[in-house]
């Protein structure tokens, strides 16, 4: 099972950080991260990162969110700075594992507003 946490109300231009952290697994995950899914939009991948440190980060999110992990304790952060409203979704942690597919958490909503 993947647990988040973080989330909530923040203002344009604040940060905010997420957490998500794997339980119950006998395996490092081969890529952690997080998508989101905005209302009436389809889920999209925020930023992920490798076992070995490799990420990828959706366009939008450049420069702004920082994704970092922690193998041992399979635990994947995302550090978001300069929120804008448009950041707005439900985040979902992910982790993917080869020959066991993909796991996911159950969401926290971000919400950026003033």
């Amino acid at each position: 099972q993947l647990q988040a946490s973080g989330g909530g109300l923040v203002q344009p231009g604040g940060s905010m950080r997420l957490s998500c952290a794997a339980s119950g697994t006998i395996f490092t995950f081969n890529t952690m991260g997080w998508y989101r899914q905005a209302p009436g939009k389809q889920r999209e991948l925020v930023a992920t990162i490798t076992s070995a440190g490799s990420t990828v980060y959706t366009d939008s999110v450049k420069g702004r969110f920082a994704v970092s992990r922690a193998n041992a304790k399979n635990t994947v952060i995302l550090q978001m700075n300069s929120l804008k409203p448009e950041d707005t979704a439900v985040y979902y942690c992910n982790g993917y594992k080869r020959s066991y597919g993909n796991f996911w958490g159950r969401g926290t909503l971000v919400t950026v507003s003033s």
